[in-house]
């Protein structure tokens, strides 16, 4: 038994969580709606018997989905880092997943350590809907869609640019500059994917970026129009947002990350049809 007068230990422990966005009001804890992170903050005050904060790489909003969200939160007890995936896991609803729990350095952080963040948005294109990967896609039957053309409106984003254009309204965020490492858009029989890694987000950018590139890959705006929109900040034109429903946060990297790659790097499953 440890001496009453001795501290409590502390510990930084980090969290690889997944999601199924459907019936969550997004990450971020909120009056009234039912979050991510609040589920959470439940689950480890059951455990600790005290409140704490979790601190989430980034926020995702109402009915995106996460296949590798990163968080941390101060522990105090005796429960080893490396157990609280599974501790959690018993307490937590079946819409939520933790992949793995590390010890982190106290100075390590969830949102400010972090180098980049991934995201995928899944196109479904047949025109009859499927109840299997409605929950995981836009269902876009309106007019086919060229997957090169969207490629090719996406190669002019890379390197660091304003991007007010697909910046929602209501964000605390004092700019709009996002350095955008990576962007592609692939093909796989009736779907398509879109994936954009950056070193950080606009409020609800991707959705709004994903909805003008939709207008792109059916050919209703031109590439040239498309890069003067963002380029020029007319975010006036940017009237629609993709649904949430298609986009998921695939992953958050860290120059120092304990876990391995198999836990974070690429767990949401690309949806593909059989064709048998």
């Amino acid at each position: 038994m440890l001496d009453s007068h001795q501290p409590t230990p502390t510990q930084r422990v980090a969290l690889v969580i997944q999601y199924l966005g459907t019936h969550f009001h997004g990450w971020q804890r909120q009056k009234k709606h039912r979050t991510v992170q609040e589920e959470i903050e439940i689950a480890i005050a059951k455990i600790l018997g005290h409140h704490v904060t979790l601190h989430g790489a980034g926020r995702t909003d109402a009915g995106v989905h996460a296949a590798a969200q990163v968080a941390h939160f101060e522990a105090t007890g005796l429960i080893p880092a490396h157990k609280w995936a599974t501790v959690l896991n018993s307490y937590l609803p079946s819409d939520i997943l933790i992949r793995a729990s590390a010890s982190v350095d106290n100075r390590w952080h969830a949102r400010f350590s972090a180098a980049y963040r991934r995201y995928r948005y899944t196109i479904y294109t047949e025109d009859r809907p499927n109840l299997f990967v409605k929950p995981f896609s836009w269902h876009y039957y309106y007019a086919p869609l060229d997957e090169s053309l969207i490629q090719a409106a996406l190669k002019p984003l890379l390197g660091k640019h304003h991007l007010a254009a697909f910046h929602r309204a209501g964000s605390k965020r004092s700019h709009s500059w996002v350095e955008v490492q990576a962007a592609e858009c692939l093909r796989s029989g009736p779907f398509i994917h879109i994936e954009i890694q950056a070193d950080g987000f606009l409020y609800g950018m991707v959705r709004l970026l994903v909805g003008m590139l939709a207008q792109v890959g059916s050919e209703q705006r031109t590439l040239a129009s498309f890069t003067e929109l963002w380029k020029e900040q007319r975010r006036e034109e940017v009237k629609h947002a993709a649904p949430p429903q298609g986009l998921c946060l695939l992953r958050v990297g860290y120059p120092d990350f304990p876990f391995k790659s198999e836990i974070w790097y690429d767990t949401q499953p690309k949806l593909v049809m059989s064709q048998c």
